[in-house]
């Protein structure tokens, strides 16, 4: 049994029979009333994300998780592929039980397979990853006096907002828990 001073990013454990991978979680604490862990899980059977409240007290069950080294190799249709890099085993997993992390794979791209129930479930991406701009719109050079952004889309199809100086073709840092521009690569 787990209990919620236990919760991690990428924890994965059972709650009333879902099987729910931690995002992000947080802990809150209002004046006289009782700890609240606050978590955003996805879905690791259907790729859905929620949004759970736990008291700080709740117990749940653990599961028993083996992770190993895989890159993503190509996406066909709704499928996605991937190769253990120690065996050079294939394995597919259906688009849908990654929910929105498959629009971050890009080809070759290294990440976590993870195994449980004997079967091969899921995958961990990399905290950020690094896309190409594909199309932005233009910036002007009178408006970079404060932090003013624009559009731009990436090779992958992620819509996002970039600083004014991006153009396409760069290269950017993206966060994969937020879909969110970090820096330039």
């Amino acid at each position: 049994m787990i209990g919620t001073p236990d919760f991690r990013e990428g924890l994965i454990y059972k709650d009333g029979g879902q099987t729910l991978e931690i995002i992000t979680y947080q802990h809150h604490r209002k004046s006289q009333a009782r700890a609240v862990v606050r978590v955003k899980v996805r879905d690791v059977n259907s790729g859905a994300t929620l949004e759970k409240s736990y008291a700080s007290n709740d117990k749940f069950q653990d599961v028993e998780v083996h992770k190993k080294d895989f890159q993503f190799l190509y996406a066909e249709g709704g499928t996605l592929h991937f190769m253990d890099v120690e065996t050079y085993e294939q394995e597919v997993l259906d688009r849908a039980k990654l929910g929105d992390q498959a629009r971050f794979l890009v080809e070759n791209m290294d990440c976590i397979g993870v195994y449980f129930d004997g079967a091969f479930r899921t995958v961990t991406l990399p905290a950020n990853v690094v896309l190409t701009v594909s199309s932005c719109e233009p910036g002007f050079k009178g408006d970079s006096v404060s932090n003013l952004q624009k559009n731009a889309t990436t090779n992958t199809g992620i819509e996002l907002k970039v600083p004014l100086f991006i153009k396409e073709g760069d290269s950017i840092r993206v966060d994969t828990r937020t879909g969110e521009y970090i820096e330039r690569a």
